[in-house]
């Protein structure tokens, strides 16, 4: 059995993989629009004119895979109620990818020693996805 994350970017899910290849070094693994589905789409599924739209995708980042979707393309994605917590090496790694995930986001609690870490930061991205960075322990 295996959980994995599928985020629903509301007609930024383009942006937002390449954004997540640039700041994470992310791999998109699959993608698919909805004009390419082998069969019809429900009328009203998505707006008129976002065929081109990401109807699923799967990337990964390190050793996850995550999987993405325009979704019914209503520009307002809501991520509330979860953090994805990235688990990197050092405090080097912590402040490069905090600083690449926090540009034009909103840093929730900036990148601090703790006594689980030395280096933990929460940070929402552009796209509203709240990141739990944390630094393995010396």
């Amino acid at each position: 059995m295996q959980v994995q994350p599928y985020l629903f970017f509301e007609g930024r899910a383009e942006e937002a993989l390449g954004f997540y290849r640039e700041a994470l070094g992310a791999e998109v693994t699959a993608l698919m629009r909805f004009k390419d589905s082998p069969d019809p789409l429900p009328p009203g599924m998505v707006p008129p004119g976002a065929e081109g739209k990401v109807m699923h995708a799967e990337f990964r980042v390190g050793d996850a895979t995550l999987m993405a979707s325009d979704g019914r393309c209503s520009g307002q994605a809501r991520f509330g109620g979860v953090s994805l917590s990235l688990s990197v090496p050092d405090e080097a790694t912590a402040d490069r990818l905090f600083a690449a995930l926090a540009e034009g986001g909103q840093v929730q609690m900036p990148l601090g020693k703790t006594f689980f870490s030395p280096r933990f930061g929460v940070v929402a991205d552009r796209f509203g996805v709240s990141w739990m960075v944390v630094a393995a322990a010396a």
